[in-house]
């Protein structure tokens, strides 16, 4: 799909208020082919839906012939079950009361295969005996610590002895290896892919222990979408992109070799000028993801001059120098550096097709409850 500089303009979005995220359908699905000719076998594909959080998105997956989903949150793996998921990977481990309604969600929707992660023998336990009180079974994927130091166990020896432990458990079944190395993302892919192979070669590891101890071979479930194109040249890996479906401007800039297009932005005005070289406009903290510098959240496509100056709940205050064109009411389209958090802070994005705002996806997966 060419690039066109005025893609992104909405001719009727005078009846838009703003701040407003929007998406282009047409673009996420040229990112969803994208994704699928980056691949041998879409079977392999199992994308990260914590970005979308759209039963809408998630439907044009599955119908595009991904089956295998990775989610966060019990809304997102209810979701995926209201879209008709084949399979789900919940890849936070379930306890306590999460433990209780991830079961719920499981009997409400017997058609979807659920499975989870683990990365320790009390929790391991604690699922088993929550689901043989269910009487229901659970396959489970090892979280291994491969660098990213958030969850997981380091895949080592005892990392074997958890997988054997679970083996020996009534209620779930060891069934794969889940390794996520979001912390590799240097703009380098040489550099990015030595770092990605080595970190990956205690996954190898693991796995022929595994296999020797007489067990089944495990899936290996690996990447987001830096390390994306690195896994996927490994056959018989499951990959698991996320922000490909929406991209977002920090991932353009940390993978230049991708090229997936921006498919969501944000709507902003400005709505005051609080002297001759500043504008403010209505794009706060509660309406763009904040986690990142203050000169790092957004990025204006019909105004990228514009500095970033503060930023409130509800303000954002940008530099846009002496004598500058802009006046209040103009509109600016922002691609966000984040589009992940970004997309949670809103209940709803616009439709965009043909340069005109046509309907809404709700992204009902952004509460922490849908019905269970």
């Amino acid at each position: 799909m060419a690039e066109d500089t005025a893609w992104y303009k909405i001719e009727n979005v005078s009846r838009l208020d703003s701040p407003a995220l929007v998406v282009y359908p047409e673009r996420v699905k040229e990112n969803i082919r994208l994704l699928k000719k980056m691949i041998n076998d879409p079977k392999r594909l199992r994308p990260h839906i914590k970005t979308n959080k759209s039963r809408d998105v998630s439907e044009l997956m599955i119908k595009r012939g991904i089956a295998k989903f990775k989610c966060a949150t019990i809304a997102e793996a209810e979701m995926l079950g209201l879209s008709g998921a084949a399979d789900v990977l919940l890849a936070y481990q379930p306890l306590g009361p999460k433990l209780a309604r991830f079961i719920r969600i499981i009997q409400k929707y017997p058609s979807t295969s659920y499975s989870a992660i683990v990365d320790n023998i009390k929790a391991a336990n604690e699922m088993s005996d929550a689901f043989s009180k269910a009487k229901l079974k659970l396959n489970v994927f090892l979280d291994l610590n491969v660098g990213m130091n958030r969850t997981g166990i380091v895949p080592n020896d005892a990392a074997l002895e958890l997988y054997l432990h679970c083996s020996r458990l009534k209620r779930i079944r060891p069934v794969g290896l889940h390794a996520y190395d979001g912390h590799l993302r240097n703009p380098n892919i040489n550099i990015r892919k030595s770092d990605c192979d080595q970190a990956f070669e205690s996954v190898l590891s693991l796995k022929e222990k595994i296999v020797a101890s007489g067990l089944n071979e495990p899936i290996i479930i690996a990447g987001g979408s830096p390390t994306f194109p690195i896994h996927a040249a490994r056959e018989t890996v499951e990959c698991s992109p996320g922000t490909f479906i929406y991209w977002d401007k920090g991932y353009s800039e940390i993978c230049p070799e991708q090229h997936f297009l921006p498919a969501a932005l944000v709507v902003t005005r400005v709505i005051s000028m609080p002297d001759t070289t500043k504008l403010c406009l209505d794009l706060g903290h509660k309406s763009i993801a904040a986690e990142n510098e203050l000169a790092r959240r957004v990025y204006f496509l019909n105004a990228p001059q514009l500095k970033t100056v503060s930023q409130s709940e509800e303000h954002l205050v940008v530099e846009a120098g002496i004598d500058h064109p802009f006046k209040v009411g103009d509109v600016l389209y922002g691609m966000p550096i984040h589009i992940c958090p970004t997309v949670a802070l809103y209940e709803r994005a616009y439709t965009v097709e043909k340069n005109k705002v046509k309907g809404e996806w709700k992204t009902i997966a952004r509460d922490r409850k849908i019905n269970y």
